[in-house]
């Protein structure tokens, strides 16, 4: 079944003097088939635009708010879930206590990772059609969608493991054939290797380029997914890709790290990655959360009933606090601490449920980040999604056994305006749980270092009742999903 693109409301008239088999088979007059839409620079262009459009649409996907770091976050042992009520976002509470059900499930998340890889592999599956496009832009773009997809397949992979996978089109009934979780790791690294290997990316992109896929970016990933995957075969590779970010010069360790989650901090020195959000002229809106804007997480995880402007904070829906456990494990003279824990217990407001009166400081509402929005004030943040960060470059090779690791730890620790500590696992995996607060990395650390099920326990307070086990690596298969593949996915022993 072939796809088509619109490209005119114009209809043709045509004089029929009989049935024939050149009547049955005639083509839409205002419609062409994509493979010969895509046929240039242009068009391909637009099509590589389109594969990084789904980036954006994570907080609010599908009628449900998932927004990435947050996904990860509840189900470690550094945010509750809050908002309003015990069965406010109900599928978020049952992930932070390992009771996530296939009909109350991230459902938004899985549709949306998957637009990601479909729009990748047009970008691939058509770019034999172009021949107006010279060989180092065809690189480029190749090496960008290949990377793309190895992201998108990474951010299912970890919440799914053993997920359908494909990278063409898929032809009548539409059903992928699913793999296991070692499977798509494999697939995820050949994606890299194929963008590496056409040796085209930058180390850094332009200023007005930023967002696009970069070659610290990849390498970043390909970090991530060794590293998670516990590879001892590629993390020689890894950290020899960790240690030609830093040798490159092109990243630095801001100054302030307060700065780092501002406005004017994006895009700063220590920034690899980024998922941009714009709130000038923004146009998303509920009726249509594709458009270009900006963010709902802001107003998620900021104070409810909070009286806008005080302090330079904006009211919100009381969701993703930071518990006090985290607060805690901050050492005295810490500069990370006021800039990513925002205490409002000495200001009147609405509690949410399970209150701690602390929220993440990194993203929450301020003053005049959705100004000069143009649709749902509420939908358009201007905050981008900070992914991969300097300071993750220097804890990888630190981890991944670098000669240089003593100095990349106390280069983060120096950053905060604390002293030495020595360069063992432990004390690395420690320093990231308070690097990276709200920055969706704790939970998969947990996971892949064996903490998880040690760490990963009821609470004092009976928020979290449960305990982490190995059958909860992965989630449930939204149902939805199940019943549409005939028979042929099978779920997670969730």
């Amino acid at each position: 079944m072939k796809k088509y693109i619109t490209i005119s409301a114009l209809a043709a008239l045509t004089v029929l003097g009989g049935c024939s088999e050149d009547f049955l088979n005639v083509e839409s007059p205002n419609e062409l088939p994509a493979d010969r839409y895509f046929n240039s620079e242009a068009k391909m262009y637009e099509n590589l635009v389109a594969a990084y459009d789904p980036l954006e649409w994570f907080d609010w996907a599908n009628g449900q708010y998932c927004p990435l770091l947050m996904m990860s976050d509840i189900m470690s042992d550094q945010v509750w879930p809050g908002g309003g009520t015990s069965t406010d976002n109900l599928f978020w509470q049952l992930m932070s206590n390992y009771a996530a059900t296939p009909n109350e499930c991230m459902a938004g998340l899985w549709t949306d990772a998957y637009s990601g890889v479909k729009r990748s592999n047009d970008v691939l599956g058509f770019m034999e059609n172009v021949t107006d496009i010279n060989q180092n832009t065809k690189n480029l773009y190749t090496a960008e969608a290949h990377v793309l997809r190895a992201f998108y397949y990474t951010v299912l992979w970890k919440f799914y493991g053993n997920i359908p996978y494909y990278t063409s089109e898929l032809e009548t009934p539409y059903i992928a054939e699913q793999i296991s979780a070692d499977q798509v790791y494999s697939n995820i690294i050949a994606d890299i290797d194929a963008a590496l290997a056409l040796k085209v990316l930058p180390m850094k992109a332009d200023a007005d380029k930023s967002g696009r896929v970069t070659l610290a970016m990849a390498y970043m990933l390909y970090a991530e997914a060794v590293m998670y995957q516990n590879d001892d075969s590629r993390k020689s590779t890894a950290l020899k890709y960790m240690e030609e970010i830093i040798s490159s010069g092109k990243y630095a360790l801001v100054d302030d790290f307060a700065e780092i989650f501002t406005a004017e901090g994006e895009w700063g020195c220590e920034s690899i990655w980024e998922i941009n959000y714009m709130n000038d002229g923004a146009t998303r809106s509920w009726g249509w959360p594709q458009g270009a804007g900006g963010t709902v997480l802001p107003r998620l995880i900021s104070p409810r009933g909070w009286a806008d402007g005080t302090d330079g904070v904006e009211g919100g829906w009381g969701f993703c606090q930071i518990r006090h456990e985290v607060a805690d494990l901050f050492e005295a003279g810490d500069n990370r601490k006021a800039a990513t824990i925002y205490d409002a217990s000495s200001y009147n407001y609405e509690k949410s449920w399970a209150s701690t009166d602390l929220f993440l400081m990194k993203y929450i509402a301020r003053n005049g980040y959705n100004a000069n929005q143009k649709a749902d004030a509420d939908l358009n943040y201007g905050n981008n999604l900070r992914i991969y960060r300097f300071s993750e470059t220097l804890l990888n090779a630190a981890e991944l056994g670098s000669p240089n690791a003593q100095k990349y730890l106390d280069m983060v620790r120096h950053r905060a305006g604390l002293g030495s500590i020595a360069a063992n696992e432990e004390n690395i995996i420690k320093e990231r749980a308070i690097e990276f607060v709200g920055e969706g990395k704790r939970y998969w650390d947990l996971v892949r270092t064996g903490r998880a099920a040690s760490t990963l326990v009821p609470d004092k307070d009976g928020l979290r009742t449960n305990t982490w086990s190995s059958n909860k690596k992965y989630l449930p298969i939204p149902q939805s999903e199940i019943n549409s593949a005939n028979g042929t996915l099978k779920q997670n022993a969730y």
